[in-house]
């Protein structure tokens, strides 16, 4: 049987579904139009082989629309340049209320900015957007464009969803250290997992990840104040889970689960997941 998964960017098909079913609602609580024409047909198959492909879609829509308010909350006070790292088929640039001033560069595998590069071509962004084809492993590359964005902006944003759950505590760690030491590099929005929570997300993955080599692993211990060494203050952690409920997109059957008081700080063996905000403290 042939893989469904073939490479870590074919998630990007599987993740967009999520938000073109959101977008379809009557009462959607983001809009990405774009989203069904740059999943296309992979998309589809991913989520179709599946045991349960759309029932978990509630924890995207959830860490969509938290990127989605974070983003916007922090443009509004004076961010100048969003760096989205392994953007995905994230069109933000296109479809978020931002203004024309706002500088925003995507970076991702050449492969997956190619696609979007011919997709998006007759599209306009509503701010002054780039796309760089950069393999973010690469370190030495990395830092030099790193340093490039330094030059050109003065209070810059990282973003980086659905990027860290692939990496190692080690990898995680270094690119914790080089965002932090680059000046203007205030502010970092992602994604995080508690050990709780990890076995039953690669549970209910079966071998799609596995057959890609693209395991979801990092779930540290320490859980948000992992950062903290590395030069990240946490300024505010929200669960997916709790605002999928208030945007009553929770499944019925974790309804009685939602109820349970979530832990503060490192949330151990509790299932948690979420999206955090961190301040750079060495600028």
């Amino acid at each position: 049987m042939s893989k469904i998964i073939t490479t870590i960017s074919d998630t990007a098909s599987w993740v967009a579904v999520y938000r073109a079913d959101e977008t379809d609602r009557s009462n959607a609580v983001f809009s990405d139009p774009f989203a069904r024409m740059l999943s296309g047909s992979k998309g589809e198959d991913i989520v179709s082989s599946m045991k349960e492909g759309r029932k978990n879609s509630w924890s995207f829509v959830a860490r969509t629309y938290l990127f989605d308010q974070y983003i916007l909350e922090l443009v509004k006070d004076g961010i100048d340049h969003v760096l989205n790292l392994a953007c995905g088929l994230d069109v933000r640039a296109y479809r978020l209320n931002l203004p024309s001033s706002l500088a925003w560069t995507d970076v991702d595998m050449p492969d997956m900015i190619s696609y979007l590069n011919e997709k998006m071509i007759h599209q306009t962004p509503k701010c002054q957007h780039v796309r760089i084809g950069l393999d973010l492993s690469q370190r030495e590359e990395r830092l030099k464009l790193f340093q490039q964005i330094s030059k050109n902006s003065h209070k810059t944003l990282v973003i980086s969803e659905g990027l860290v759950g692939y990496l190692s505590e080690d990898e995680v760690g270094m690119l914790s250290f080089d965002l932090s030491h680059v000046k203007g590099f205030d502010y970092w929005l992602l994604d995080l997992m508690s050990p709780g929570i990890l076995p039953l997300i690669q549970k209910e993955m079966g071998t799609l990840l596995t057959d890609a080599d693209s395991q979801l692993i990092f779930a540290p211990e320490a859980g948000e104040e992992f950062f903290a060494i590395y030069g990240w203050q946490l300024l505010k952690s929200s669960s997916k889970l709790q605002t999928a409920l208030a945007l009553n997109r929770l499944p019925s059957d974790l309804l009685e689960f939602s109820k349970i008081k979530e832990p503060v700080g490192p949330k151990g063996q509790f299932p948690w997941s979420g999206v955090c905000l961190f301040k750079n403290i060495y600028y």
